[in-house]
């Protein structure tokens, strides 16, 4: 039995990856022209299709519009029955099929011709109707299904999708599409909030903890607790930021004194904290924290201490 299970999966892995491999053939000028009129369009790429292809079309028009490409779906047997008129004569129809053959696909094809859109196919069968009929035809080779019984769409839905990235990838390259126009797109995901998150986003919502130099230690653990940063800045009389007190000092001042009941700020904090300006990334101050294993950073604005940004804040919005 375990041998059954490696043996079918690795066949499947080298049937579909050799699908994938043979596909570069089709990278011809049928694929330059199609990028170029997609690229040059006023409208919207429409993607249909059915089936098992109309979901991979679902997939593709995700990967477009996150990355700069206006495209909707429109399933192939919806449209012959009210949804064509989701179609605008500036769109252009990319239409997805193994066969090229299917009745729903043969019946949409003149339809679509007739409105004067331009159809793109992304067809296994170069003799199809669909493949004679798009004005421009993207070949899907397969030599066969990864199944067993060469019957289950696999391979030749692994070859659309590489196909549709294909597309998708070369759009955004003609595009100049960079990392900030994908966060556009990606506003509450964390990749979209790696690229637009600020420091300034988020230390406002923490308590602001601030002693002198010469405030005493019942002060200080008092604004410490009531502030509940585990932590507390250090600021001399100009309130400029010389110093950092935290749990950890602390502990260790209990440890290492007698006496303590004297004791200052300037007698406990540890000097030179790090810090981070306010316009800075997010995910910069996650990478410092991790850099210098701690949990909290001061920030700063004009070199004036304005807050803390805790680890706790990076956590909640999913940069960890």
């Amino acid at each position: 039995m375990i041998e059954i299970i490696k043996q079918t999966a690795i066949n499947t892995i080298n049937i579909e990856a050799k699908a994938i491999q043979i596909l570069t053939q089709s990278i011809n000028e049928d694929f330059v022209n199609a990028i170029k009129t997609i690229f040059q369009s006023k409208g919207r790429l429409i993607v249909t299709g059915i089936g098992k292809s109309a979901i991979i079309g679902q997939k593709i028009v995700a990967t477009l519009n996150s990355t700069g490409t206006p495209s909707i779906f429109m399933h192939a047997a919806d449209a012959i029955h009210g949804d064509l008129g989701i179609v605008q004569p500036e769109d252009i129809v990319l239409c997805i099929s193994k066969s090229g053959e299917t009745s729903e696909v043969k019946v949409l094809i003149p339809f679509i011709k007739n409105l004067g859109n331009t159809i793109i196919g992304i067809v296994s069968n170069e003799k199809s109707y669909l493949a004679q009929q798009a004005n421009f035809f993207l070949h899907t080779p397969i030599e066969q299904e990864a199944d067993p019984n060469n019957l289950a769409p696999t391979t030749s839905t692994t070859a659309q999708m590489v196909m549709g990235d294909a597309l998708a990838t070369s759009l955004l390259a003609l595009k100049g599409f960079t990392p900030k126009d994908f966060a556009k797109f990606h506003p509450g995901g964390t990749l979209g909030k790696q690229m637009y998150l600020r420091v300034s986003n988020l230390y406002p919502n923490n308590e602001l903890p601030t002693v002198y130099l010469e405030t005493p230690l019942r002060e200080i653990i008092m604004e410490m607790t009531t502030k509940r940063l585990g932590m507390t800045a250090v600021l001399n009389r100009e309130n400029k930021l010389v110093g950092i007190i935290t749990d950890g000092d602390l502990r260790r001042m209990l440890t290492q004194k007698a006496e303590v009941a004297h004791l200052l700020a300037k007698d406990i904090m540890s000097e030179n904290p790090k810090t981070i300006d306010a316009n800075e990334l997010a995910v910069n101050a996650l990478t410092l924290m991790r850099e210098k294993s701690i949990t909290q950073l001061m920030v700063l604005a004009n070199d004036k201490y304005v807050g803390v940004i805790h680890l706790h804040d990076l956590i909640r919005e999913g940069l960890v």
